[in-house]
C-alpha cells in the first residue's frame, strides 16, 4: 500500500530534521561498534594533531584488553655515581618495572 502525498511529506520532514541536528552537532556519537574493513586506514590532520581520549580518567586500550586509565608518573631513576650502590639499582628496577606494568595493562604487551 503506497503512502499518501501528505505522509510522504511528513516522512521528509522526518528525515530532514532528523539529519539537520545530525550535522549541526560537532560530535557523532555511535551506540554500536565501530568496524573497519581489512586494508583502511585512519588519517589524521598534521597541523594541531588528535588524540584519542581527552581526559585522565578515560580508559583505553588496545588488543583486546581491559581497558584502563592513564598511568600514574614514573619517577626517573637516580642518576648513577659510578659505582652503582644498591639504591640506585633498586630505583632502576623500580622505574622498569613502572614501565612494563603500563605497558602490559595498556595491552602492548602480553
Amino acid at each position: 500500500m503506497p503512502f499518501t502525498d501528505e505522509q510522504v511529506l511528513q516522512i521528509r520532514g522526518i528525515i530532514k530534521q532528523e539529519f539537520e541536528e545530525f550535522l549541526a552537532t560537532d560530535r557523532y556519537i555511535f551506540h554500536k561498534n565501530v568496524q573497519f574493513l581489512d586494508g583502511r586506514n585512519i588519517q589524521v590532520g598534521r597541523t594541531t594533531g588528535t588524540r584519542i581520549g581527552t581526559g585522565t580518567d578515560q580508559k583505553l586500550s588496545v588488543y583486546g584488553v581491559t581497558p584502563v586509565v592513564q598511568a600514574g608518573a614514573i619517577s626517573a631513576p637516580s642518576s648513577p655515581s659510578g659505582s652503582y650502590v644498591q639504591a640506585e639499582i633498586q630505583s632502576l628496577e623500580t622505574a622498569i618495572n613502572a614501565i612494563r606494568t603500563a605497558i602490559k595493562n595498556f595491552g602492548i604487551t602480553a
